[in-house]
Order: C-alpha cells, then sequence, then structure tokens
C-alpha cells in the first residue's frame, strides 16, 4: 500500500518540512532562494527547485546509511545554502535536525555532543579560517586514530559516524559525497513514501542554548509549531516574494533560523547569507544596551517592535507599538501578543499578578517547546502546562514592561536587586559605557552588588567614589554596589552564545578585588 503525500500549492500552508520543501518548489521553481554575499563556488547561490532536489538526494543517501525518523543527526555549518540543504535533508526524511554552533570549543563542543546523543555528526571542513575536522579532533581525543568503521568514544557514547569533505580526513570519518552518492540505491519513491510518513506532531529540530549560568539544554519543536510560525514571523514581518533579506543572525540558533531563513523561504523572498554573524567579544554589550545603542538601533527597526522571545517560544512572541517605552528600554513594551500563545504574569504559586505588580513572564501554546532533551518536563513547565521563561515582568493596565531575569536577581540584606536595572542606571553616567553587575558571596548579607564598568573612550580611571555619590542620589541604597572593577572591553568573559558569562564574571571580580 503506498501513500501519496499532499502537497499544498502554497508552502505558508504546509505542516511539514517534505510539504514545506515541495511546495516552495513548486510555487517558485527557478527563482532565487538564496545566495551567499562574496560566494563564488557552484554551491553559493540556489534556487528553490535547487534545494529540493539536492536536499532530496542527501536524504537518498541518509537513508541507505540507516538514518530515518527519529535518528538524532547533529551539525555544524555556517550561515550558507549548504546549511540548508543539511537541514533540508533531514528534517524531510524525519530525522531530528541539530545544528551546532559554530562558534563553539572543544569542551563546549564535547559537553553538547554528549548531551544531545547524536549518532551521527556532519562537519563543514572550514569556515572563516577555522578548521571543524581538526577542531573535532582535538575536543574528541582517539579520533584522529580511529580505525574506519563504526567510532565508540567515552566521551560522545552514542556517536557512531561522523562526516565531513575534502582531502586529508581521518581514516574513520566518511565523505559527505560518498554518503550522497549511496542513495542512488534508493529509489525516488522510496524518499516520497517516507515524506508520507512525516507527521505534523514529529520532532524537527533540537536547539541547544544556554544562559549565563547554564549548561547546555536541547530544546525541541516539532514541525508544525516550526512551519506555523515560519508563515506568521513572514507576515508580521511584511516579508515578499522576490524581495530579498539579509540573514546575518546564527542559523544554529533561533533567531537567524526563525527571524530569517524559514520566513523569508515561507514567503518566496530571497535570502542573502553571510557568515559574518557580527558576533565577537568586541562587540559584547551589558544585560541592558545604552540610551545612544537603543536610540541608535530604533532609527533602524521597522515594525513589529518585537519583544520577548527565546529559543523555547520558536523566537519572539510580543510586540509594542512602541520601540522603547519611557524609562523602559530594556525591551519593547508588551501590548500585543502573538498568535497561539497563552501569556500570564505570575506570582511564585503560579497565579496571576495584578495591575502594578511584577511576577514571572509565564507562556503556553502551540509553537511553545513541547519539552527538553533528557529534562523533566516538571523541571521547565507549571502544572497546567505554561513554560517557565525566568523573566520578570511588571504589569502596566494593559501593557506588560520586562524588567529583569529571575535567575540574575541578587539577594542582599533580604532585599532583591535587579542588576539589569543597576546596570541601566550606571549607563546614564557620561564617563561609563557599560556595566556588568553580579552579586557577590558575603557573610553579612548573603550577597554584595558588584559591578564590573567599562570607562567611555576618553574618561580614564574612573572616580568609583564619585560614581557611587552620583548613584545614591538616583536610586535606592541596597540597590548601589559596594565594589568596583574598571575592565577593559577584551576582559568581559563572553559564552559562545554572546552572552555574558555570569558565573566567569563573578570569578573575574573576586580575582581583581581579591576577595
Amino acid at each position: 500500500m503506498t501513500k501519496a503525500l499532499s502537497i499544498p500549492e502554497d508552502p505558508r500552508q504546509a505542516t511539514t518540512f517534505p510539504q514545506f520543501i515541495r511546495s516552495a518548489a513548486a510555487k517558485f521553481g527557478d527563482e532565487l532562494f538564496g545566495r551567499l554575499e562574496d560566494g563564488e563556488g557552484p554551491d553559493d547561490t540556489l534556487t528553490y527547485r535547487q534545494i529540493d532536489d539536492r536536499s532530496a538526494e542527501m536524504a537518498r543517501g541518509f537513508l541507505a546509511r540507516g538514518i530515518g525518523k527519529g535518528t538524532r543527526v547533529g551539525f555544524i555549518y555556517g550561515n550558507n545554502p549548504s546549511f540548508v540543504i543539511v537541514l533540508s535533508a533531514l528534517a524531510r526524511i524525519g530525522a531530528v535536525a541539530i545544528p551546532i554552533s559554530t562558534l563553539i570549543k572543544g569542551n563546549e563542543l564535547v559537553r553538547v555532543l554528549r548531551q544531545c546523543d547524536v549518532s551521527t555528526l556532519i562537519v563543514q571542513r572550514e569556515l572563516l579560517g577555522r578548521d571543524y575536522v581538526e577542531r573535532l579532533c582535538e575536543a574528541l581525543p582517539g579520533l584522529a586514530e580511529a580505525k574506519p568503521g563504526m567510532l565508540f568514544l567515552p566521551q560522545a557514547p552514542y556517536l557512531r559516524w561522523v562526516v565531513s569533505t575534502g582531502e586529508g580526513l581521518p581514516p574513520a570519518l566518511l565523505q559527505l559525497g560518498d554518503i550522497v552518492a549511496g542513495g542512488a540505491a534508493v529509489d525516488l519513491s522510496i524518499l516520497h513514501e517516507v515524506e508520507a510518513e512525516v507527521h505534523s506532531s514529529d520532532q524537527m529540530i533540537e536547539i541547544y542554548t544556554s544562559g549565563s549560568m547554564a549548561l547546555p539544554k536541547g530544546v525541541k519543536h516539532n514541525h508544525g509549531p516550526v512551519l506555523f510560525r515560519a508563515e506568521y514571523v513572514g507576515r508580521m514581518q511584511g516579508a515578499k516574494r522576490g524581495v530579498e533579506g539579509y540573514c546575518f543572525l546564527p542559523m544554529f540558533w533561533v533567531g537567524g533560523l526563525t527571524i530569517t531563513l524559514l520566513p523569508n523561504w515561507a514567503h518566496g523572498a530571497p535570502t542573502l547569507f553571510t557568515n559574518v554573524t557580527r558576533i565577537d567579544s568586541r562587540s559584547a554589550m551589558g544585560t541592558v544596551l545604552s540610551d545612544e545603542d537603543m536610540e541608535n538601533m530604533g532609527k533602524n527597526m521597522f515594525k513589529p517592535y518585537w519583544g520577548l522571545g527565546m529559543t523555547e517560544t520558536l523566537g519572539p512572541y510580543s510586540f509594542g507599538d512602541d520601540f522603547r517605552a519611557p524609562g523602559r528600554p530594556m525591551c519593547a513594551p508588551m501590548d500585543h501578543f502573538a498568535e497561539r500563545y497563552d501569556v500570564r504574569v505570575a506570582d511564585e504559586n503560579d497565579q496571576p499578578v495584578g495591575d502594578g505588580e511584577i511576577g514571572e513572564m509565564q507562556v503556553r501554546g502551540y509553537p511553545v517547546t513541547p519539552g527538553f532533551h533528557k529534562i523533566e518536563k516538571s523541571e521547565m513547565f507549571t502544572a497546567d502546562g505554561y513554560f517557565h521563561t525566568g523573566d520578570l515582568c511588571l504589569v502596566d493596565g494593559t501593557r506588560v514592561h520586562f524588567i529583569g531575569r529571575s535567575g540574575d536577581m541578587i539577594k542582599t540584606a533580604s532585599s532583591n536587586v535587579s542588576p539589569a536595572e543597576v546596570e541601566l542606571e550606571m549607563q546614564t553616567l557620561p564617563e561609563i559605557e557599560n556595566a556588568y553587575v553580579t552579586g557577590l558571596p558575603d557573610k553579612e548579607r548573603g550577597q554584595i552588588v558588584a559591578a564590573a564598568v567599562i570607562a567611555r573612550e576618553g574618561a580614564g580611571e574612573l572616580d568609583f567614589g564619585a560614581i557611587e555619590a552620583q548613584l545614591r542620589r538616583n536610586m535606592s541604597g541596597y540597590k548601589v554596589p559596594r565594589a568596583y572593577v574598571q575592565i577593559q572591553r577584551e576582559e568581559v568573559p563572553m559564552l559562545h552564545s554572546n552572552k555574558v558569562s555570569k558565573r566567569l564574571l563573578s570569578d573575574l571580580l573576586v580575582s581583581k578585588l581579591g576577595r
């Protein structure tokens, strides 16, 4: 008994990735799908039909290798059309696609590989001068010397195959070209039968994310919600057929994937890819941006003014009528919430707070992650199904304002202090460019508020006595830092996700203060 895949006329109506790819190819055909900025190779510019054809060829190769529904496959690729082909090949056969950051370093990579239980890892050979096979061999001792055949490495016990390209691969690594060529043994009709069994409720992707204090966690998302958001975000942002959109956010995280790539794809808008993802330690900001930063961003922003969003919610779920509310530059005010989300601002008992009160933003709904890999759902969700975002918000009539992260709160002398609020106040002072605030252990107060501070260019040595006096005039005394350290921008400890590492920031402050 055979079963034909139902292919909608419009990819915006697709509920599975096989439908999505084939519908887009039928509707947009030989129109430009995307191109790599400054790319000159044959695979750097592709049409919708080429994405369909090449991902189908690769998908057949994966099937011949035993990869199928539910198989967990990791891949490390930059922002380029090849990322799209690998993602598409995996998603159209029901495998779980697990993109891994190109910024990841050795020890981080080992932690992610062990946590995510991938059986196959596909790596781009080289990107921006980095040899990822070399990086992988450094991270996994024994890989370079392993013999051809299935891998059994203690650091990544489920990993059986590593795939890449180019000459000089270690003996145990497979050539991606050989995998694709092996697909000739699988008839195209078999691929179509496989695609027909991919369901909207099947897991499509798992995105690895980490907070400033947390270890990486795998966030699951299913075919239906991913494609629902592609249509919605593209519609909200005004993606138009044939009008190119720029993708500079990494596609291995939710930003580039669900804000640019998939919305453009759904609406027929070509994507301009760039591998310069604008992420490095020199671009590190504090928990909040300065007024000047925000004003410059606001001039270049277009509606919707997105508010809160995260990997767990498939990107932004709220937006405001204004780019910023007076005195609250951390996030656009939440005047509206996106389709198919239920939200509430709740107290510690998961009960909604009243007007003028602060609570945690909690979210549930179709696009919210169904769960995390190897984490009990009860650890992340309320009994009635709301996801604990950890974002503290103030109810202001019909508006909601973000005020900080609950995990970042400093408990000093029985009072709660938001680092974001203190950073914001410090950054209003003319001699301070950025401030990074955290809590340090203290025998008497439990914690004290401490700040690592970057001076504005030309300000020289900061007078922290004068700074503290000014802060005491502007905010409650218990919020004012009791310890300060002046640092250079390159000293800011960053995670590969471009977030400030609060743990390493605390270590830096302790070291410089001699506490």
